[in-house]
């Protein structure tokens, strides 16, 4: 059933096409005024810079990490693993280069066409560079792993260099490929975050509250490490993220599919192949699904209403999706002798995929109402600021709080539904069906920093007012998306890594028994206790490093506006100065967060043994993914609270008043949680789930303490 891999590859290989065209019809785009070609070559060379600096960092840790593999584990388990790391940077580089030439292409449209329509489509064609980028080399880099070596159930012993651990060669292909891209993920958060939010929070601090200058003024040296910011972290970041969720799901369905192969008595090889054919196939029907979305929403005519038009490439996305994938389910499972523990049949994984893929939708909707000007919570918010900053923060609180409940129901009901319809595998298809259509997702999530950096421009290079009414509606529709996304990300981040729990424990489960992980025992309460607090301290170690550049660069920008000539505008500030600063400051407190995941499942293995690092994981994702929802979705209330005071909703308390500096200091709240904490949180637990299924073996074989 191989030529099932030729198709899907075939259909990632087309989806990097339209990339490559995408990515060409952007350039053939005019950037505008000599002040706007000038502005965007400083962001496109600032990012350049950024990334090339971070990326030796990180090439030096996977080359490492890689050898380590293949002497002590597995002779070909390093070369995935780089494989997943350079699938990863592709994509993440290649969406971030999109965006840096799409941003000013997005202001020179609405300059020369005054339609919103017509630069909704230039800022939605560069952010579909960056999620097509996602699901074809996800999908690429598995697809081509599988053609090269395969797959088979149980322990093949071969290969093994300077340890006889007797684990599954070909399934720790598949683990290290998802860790390759796991490790490029939390390096990219946790750098990117830093960069841009130290240098926004700058910005903020120096015009609105120091100075009174108007936001994204070019007078302000932080500005421009700002703009900057927004593609090395909500584009590259967001891009390597994702792909890491999407590739765990995959990686999880085929390690369940291979140990249920194994623990079920006569159970059928052909059965196993289905249960590892199904998530690929599944994955490339959800591609062609999102071809086909953004492709539609890229080249009709669009209206005046941008949401809609972006909800509707959602829409046509997410059931072209469910359709090809119940044909898909229908082909590969019917007939077939299928587990006892599938309760409708061959349709069994089509309805879990469903059920992730509702929960996919719904969790964006619930997103968005708690954090869009549309609706009543964000706008209650705004009000608030009238009182002053501790009513800011204080009702800010209370609606990240309260907008916890429902997406955590969902999760919760949909794991359940689909684990009584499918059993473990139908958690891991769940987790799968919500990513199933990733490409959409990221391209919008992608458009709202585009979006931003367009208005972003027009306001520094002091382009017409009506310019600025029609970049300031994407950007609010992009603040939208954006949080959106975000949700998303914690969402799919919560099924990939309970799928990745499932498939740990089932690693290390003899063959025949059912995997169960038991929180009766003292080891695994311990775990858990532990597992939570590290996520308290990984939060707070993101927020001190973020804070602290933050005032670094503001004490810093200040110093460069107090040269005579600066805040009048008359002479430029040095922009340059304040990019290295940024940069300098996000690589050096970036090693420590990132390498903190990968090495406290280890030491905790080694220590203890497979089950406190089991009890660890659900510990750390029970704190986390509640924690994310907050931080994401109060941040988002907060920015766009301050973005509401700012439009002149609330009469007598627009720009400048008392109640818009309140809803500044919630903003500046805001943005270290919703876009340092709250993304890196998913990818914290995601990438200890990982490294605990890669080296299952290893600590259950060298435990210290039995």
């Amino acid at each position: 059933m191989s030529w099932f891999f030729y198709v899907v590859l075939f259909l990632a290989v087309l989806a990097l096409a339209y990339v490559v065209f995408s990515f060409t019809r952007i350039r053939a785009m005019k950037e505008g005024t000599k002040d706007m070609v000038e502005l965007a070559g400083i962001i496109r060379s600032g990012a350049d810079q950024f990334m090339r600096t971070e990326f030796t960092v990180i090439g030096i840790v996977v080359v490492v990490l890689a050898a380590l593999f293949s002497v002590f584990i597995e002779k070909t388990s390093g070369i995935t693993f780089l494989i997943g790391a350079v699938m990863s940077s592709l994509a993440c580089i290649i969406g971030m280069k999109g965006a840096t030439y799409a941003n000013v292409r997005t202001a020179n449209k609405a300059l020369e066409t005054k339609s919103i329509g017509e630069t909704v489509q230039v800022a939605l064609c560069g952010g579909s560079i960056s999620g097509l980028s996602v699901q074809a080399f996800g999908i690429f880099g598995l697809v081509l792993i599988l053609l090269i070596w395969g797959v088979e159930p149980g322990a093949d012993g071969s290969g093994f260099v300077a340890l006889d651990l007797g684990v599954n060669g070909s399934l720790m292909r598949i683990t290290t490929y998802s860790l390759g891209c796991s490790v490029v993920a939390m390096f990219n958060r946790v750098a990117g975050g830093n960069y841009t939010k130290a240098a926004d929070i700058s910005s903020d601090i120096l015009g609105k509250l120091r100075h009174d200058l108007p936001e994204d003024d070019s007078r302000i040296p932080n500005t421009i490490a700002d703009f900057i910011g927004d593609n090395v972290n909500d584009i590259a970041g967001n891009c390597s993220d994702l792909l890491e969720s999407f590739v765990a799901t995959m990686a999880a369905a085929i390690l369940i599919g291979s140990s249920l192969f194994s623990g079920t008595a006569g159970a059928s090889e052909e059965m196993f192949r289905s249960t590892v054919i199904f998530p690929i196939i599944f994955a490339g029907c959800g591609l062609l699904a999102c071809l086909a979305g953004l492709g539609f929403a890229n080249h009709k005519k669009m209206g005046d209403n941008p949401a809609r038009e972006l909800d509707l490439a959602t829409w046509i996305s997410a059931g072209i999706t469910v359709v090809l994938g119940g044909v898909a389910c229908l082909v590969i499972f019917n007939g077939k002798e299928l587990y006892s523990d599938w309760l409708i049949g061959w349709a069994s994984p089509w309805v879990s995929a469903i059920l992730g893929i509702g929960s996919g939708v719904a969790i964006g909707s619930i997103t968005e109402y708690y954090t869009s000007t549309d609706h009543k919570p964000t706008r209650i918010l705004a009000e608030m600021a009238e009182e002053g900053e501790a009513f800011v923060i204080t009702k800010g609180d209370a609606i990240g709080s309260r907008s916890v409940l429902l997406p955590v129901l969902l999760i919760a009901v949909s794991l359940l539904i689909s684990g009584k319809l499918c059993g473990t595998y139908g958690i891991a298809i769940a987790a799968l069906g919500m990513l199933s259509f990733v490409g959409t997702t990221v391209s919008i999530d992608a458009f709202g920093p585009v979006a931003d950096n367009g208005g972003g421009i027009a306001e520094a290079c002091h382009l017409p007012a009506d310019v600025r009414v029609i970049t300031d509606k994407l950007d609010a529709v992009g603040n939208t998306t954006a949080a959106i996304g975000k949700g998303f990300a914690i969402g799919s981040a919560a099924f990939a890594t309970v799928s990745l729990i499932v498939a740990y424990v089932g690693n290390y489960t003899a063959p025949g028994v059912a995997p169960i992980l038991n929180f009766a025992s003292f080891v695994v309460v311990a775990g858990g206790i532990l597992g939570g607090a590290l996520v308290e301290y990984f939060s707070a170690l993101l927020t001190d490093n973020t804070i602290d550049s933050a005032k670094i660069m503001a004490d810093e920008g200040d110093k460069i506006l107090s040269i005579p000539g600066v805040l009048e505008g008359e002479v430029k500030p040095d922009y340059n100065k304040m990019i290295h600063m940024a940069a300098q400051e996000a690589l050096r407190k970036m090693l420590f967060p990132s390498v903190l995941s990968l090495v406290i499942p280890l030491i905790g293995g080694f220590i203890f043994g497979v089950e406190f690092v089991g009890g660890m994981l659900v510990g750390a994702t029970v704190v986390a993914i509640p924690r994310a929802i907050f931080m994401g979705n109060s941040g988002g209330a907060f920015d766009n609270a301050k973005k509401y005071i700012e439009s002149g909703a609330i009469a007598g308390h627009g720009k400048g008043t008392p109640a818009h500096k309140a809803a500044v200091t919630g903003d500046t709240v805001g943005d270290t949680r919703k876009d340092v904490v709250g993304v890196a949180l998913d990818i914290f637990i995601k990438s200890m789930s990982t490294v605990s299924n890669t080296l299952c073996s290893v600590m259950a074989k060298f435990t210290l303490i039995k």
